[in-house]
């Protein structure tokens, strides 16, 4: 427990009412979407980023562990406050647009502020954003850049590490740095917007973001490719995608996951699809996108696809994207706790990863329904344990997942493509990383961080 005497230091920094320690807040920013629950001691609410400076510094001065926090829809513990201490959360003030600069194609935010309402504000001027984390609607943009979260775009566009130009951030000392600049080329010394890209809030408080912007395309289309099965599909993902095909998503959907969306949802999904990979393509010209189709069916077909579509209309888009945007609610049909991992591995090692996978789920007798973001090697491996009270059950089936850890890094893949580590993965990285790798990320925690105050123990660090 904080002593009392923090608790009214805090106050004068930040206010009274924006620093709270009854049990209903310590309970509501106890869990993220892990559901795994680590309660705090207090939770402020910094108003700008002198109050994080000075609480920062205080902290650091007085060794008070601090967790940085966006709106808690991480799903790997990396915004627990799994050593107590202190959350700030920038979710209550430090949620503004800035700037759209329209001559330089950028946008300058505030951490708390909420992916969705950002993409929005953008397009309204011609601009887009594209790095679309399926919690996009309530995923703040500090938590993004945080976790360097993914999305279904990324096929194409990238992730968020593609697309910070710059960041202002505090350190655990309370000392304010910038790092990057507004210039397209920047090799002037590190790339300190690089290492906090993705660093889960354990080396410096983000208060400011800076990201690049692009012209919006102007048509879209959707397609869907039904297959007989998943070495199929996924041979022609990276088929095709070598052959000149460049869509923003390719996403897929294996048998079992096709199974559950029509059992749950009641919809008419093709009863003898092994497998099912789903799309757009976008660009500026009407033409181009008839080009892209027309690669992507062709290559589809010689992989042996049994069925090939393209919407015509919005509605029919929205129709091709339910059962993947369902995916996930609809696989709970196969048991009352999903281990959910998000795999990564080479375009090309897809086949032979999936394969390997239902493999492991045979071999401890669970269904291994996945699906995800096939376009650029990350997919969603869900292993269901059909009882989460059965002990044995729940120890087979993260023994399990540790073998799929293991088999995926064997292949040149890693733990993590979108999700990142927290605590959830923090064993496992010794899977995918040396002694000496560890070594060296635990050596720029100390620089950063010397007394271990700003989110200790994620990461494995």
């Amino acid at each position: 427990m904080i002593d009392k005497k923090h608790i009214e230091a805090f106050s004068k920094i930040v206010r009274p009412e924006n620093i709270k320690s009854e049990k209903a807040h310590l309970i509501a920013y106890s869990y993220d979407a892990t559901r795994t629950k680590f309660q705090p001691d207090a939770v402020i609410f910094p108003r700008n980023e002198d109050d994080i400076s000075q609480v920062l510094k205080y902290c650091n001065t007085h060794k008070i562990v601090i967790v940085p926090r966006g709106y808690g829809s991480g799903f790997t513990g990396g915004a627990l406050p799994a050593n107590g201490g202190i959350v700030l959360s920038l979710d209550r003030h430090m949620d503004q647009l800035l700037e759209i600069d329209m001559e330089n194609m950028l946008g300058i935010v505030q951490p708390g502020l909420v992916n969705l309402d950002f993409q929005k504000a953008v397009e309204k001027v011609g601009l887009f954003y594209p790095p679309d984390p399926a919690s996009e609607a309530f995923s703040t943009l500090g938590g993004n850049v945080a976790e360097n979260a993914g999305g279904m775009r990324a096929a194409k566009y990238g992730i968020t590490k593609d697309y910070v130009v710059a960041l202002r951030a505090v350190l655990p000392s309370g000392e304010i740095i910038v790092a990057g600049k507004k210039t397209i080329k920047d090799v002037a010394g590190f790339n300190i917007a690089g290492i906090l890209t993705g660093s889960e809030g354990a080396l410096a408080v983000i208060t400011e973001i800076t990201l690049k912007l692009i012209p919006k395309p102007k048509y879209k289309k959707t397609y869907m490719g039904i297959f007989p099965n998943v070495e199929n599909a996924m041979n022609a993902v990276f088929k095709s995608l070598s052959t000149g095909a460049n869509p923003v998503a390719m996403e897929f959907l294996d048998a079992l996951v096709i199974k559950a969306v029509r059992e749950k949802f009641n919809i008419d999904l093709p009863e003898k699809a092994g497998a099912i990979l789903i799309g757009d393509v976008d660009g500026n010209m009407r033409d181009e996108l008839d080009t892209q189709i027309d690669i992507l069916k062709k290559s589809f077909k010689e992989n042996g696809s049994i069925d090939f579509t393209v919407a015509q209309n919005d509605d029919e888009s929205a129709k091709l994207w339910f059962a993947r945007k369902n995916a996930s609610p609809a696989v709970t049909i196969y048991g009352t706790k999903k281990l959910n991992e998000d795999i990564s591995v080479p375009r090309s090692k897809l086949p032979v990863a999936l394969a390997g996978i239902y493999k492991i789920g045979e071999k401890y007798g669970f269904n291994v329904p996945c699906f995800g973001h096939s376009g650029d090697g990350n997919i969603h491996v869900n292993v269901m344990v059909p009882d989460k009270d059965n002990e044995q059950q729940m120890h087979d089936g993260h023994k399990a997942i540790e073998e799929i850890f293991q088999y995926v890094v064997d292949l040149g893949g890693t733990l993590s493509g979108e999700h990142g580590i927290g605590t959830a993965k923090a064993p496992f990285m010794d899977i995918a990383f040396t002694n000496s790798e560890m070594e060296l990320f635990r050596s720029i925690k100390k620089a950063f961080d010397p007394n271990n105050i700003l989110n200790p123990g994620k990461m494995g660090l």
